[in-house]
């Protein structure tokens, strides 16, 4: 009944417009798609441009001679590595999936909590929370450091992983997502039907706060995919991609092109995971929102 009430509510105040106005509003939309897409097109042209043309001056938006020549110096280059092409792609990935996968879980469980149990000293620590948003990466480093120094795991990839399970922004984004559409009468439903506080999160709590962690999942993934780590992690064969693409770029004029088409590799990833949790956040917000 509710579901239909809000249909119903939904389609007799819904805002009528013309075919000019949707028109307008097309063209408006395509016009800022195509903006926006611009620095993406941009990086992919340079990667495709020879040295002759990413010297010329003025500058040329699109190539006019396309090669890969630039993709096949930087294989070459990463593969006279003693540390294999594969290896630092390894690492990425173990670091970018390990890291979202606990932040994701850690973050949920923790705003559940927060979100939708009464105990002493909660609105306190989410003051906490809120107030940690204030110190940049930059800012807690040091502190992350020593910290992961005492628990003797300088030099591993959990001293980037662990860090990432603890950000703030993820339970601050999921407390605040629960609040506002997971209602209270639900929880309490379920509870009378004989569910666990296991079944509940994680079949009822979870699915319904889809939109919030399929954008975590975003933020996560981009950060850690990008990481360098180069304070913790001092053995070659942890470095990341992002870390061995970066003394690519740092090898001078002569590797301008490997540096166009390793910029490319870095963006790409990123990218395709936006797209593919994009399309279901869309999904998942226009059918899963629940109110009393």
């Amino acid at each position: 009944m509710a579901l239909k009430f809000k249909r119903k509510h939904h389609k007799k105040f819904r805002l009528n417009r013309s075919a000019g106005g949707n028109a307008a509003i097309n063209v408006l939309l395509c016009f800022m798609g195509a903006f926006m897409v611009l620095p993406m097109v941009y990086a992919i042209s340079n990667s495709l441009k020879p040295l002759s043309e990413l010297w010329i001056y003025p500058p040329q938006f699109f190539v006019e001679n396309p090669t890969l020549k630039n993709f096949r110096d930087l294989f070459n280059m990463m593969s006279d590595s003693w540390v294999p092409f594969s290896r630092y792609l390894a690492n990425t990935i173990f670091i970018s999936v390990v890291g979202t996968t606990g932040h994701v879980i850690i973050s949920s469980l923790c705003a559940y909590a927060l979100a939708k149990h009464n105990f002493p000293g909660r609105d306190f620590l989410f003051k906490i929370v809120v107030f940690s948003l204030m110190f940049s990466t930059v800012v807690t480093g040091v502190p992350s450091y020593l910290i992961m120094a005492k628990l003797g795991l300088i030099d591993s990839h959990w001293s980037i992983i662990l860090p990432a399970f603890c950000s703030s922004l993820g339970l601050y984004l999921m407390k605040q997502f629960m609040e506002a559409n997971i209602p209270d009468t639900l929880i309490e439903a379920a509870h009378i039907d004989g569910a666990g506080e296991n079944l509940v999160f994680f079949r009822i709590i979870m699915p319904l706060v889809k939109p919030a962690w399929l954008t975590l999942v975003i933020f996560s993934f981009q950060g850690l995919w990008g990481t360098q780590a180069t304070t913790t992690i001092r053995s070659e064969e942890l470095k990341t991609l992002s870390y061995a693409l970066s003394q690519v770029v740092a090898g001078g004029i002569a590797r301008q092109g490997a540096s166009a088409a390793a910029s490319v590799i870095m963006m790409i990833v990123p990218i395709l995971v936006f797209v593919l949790t994009q399309s279901n956040v869309v999904e998942t917000v226009a059918t899963s929102g629940m109110k009393d």
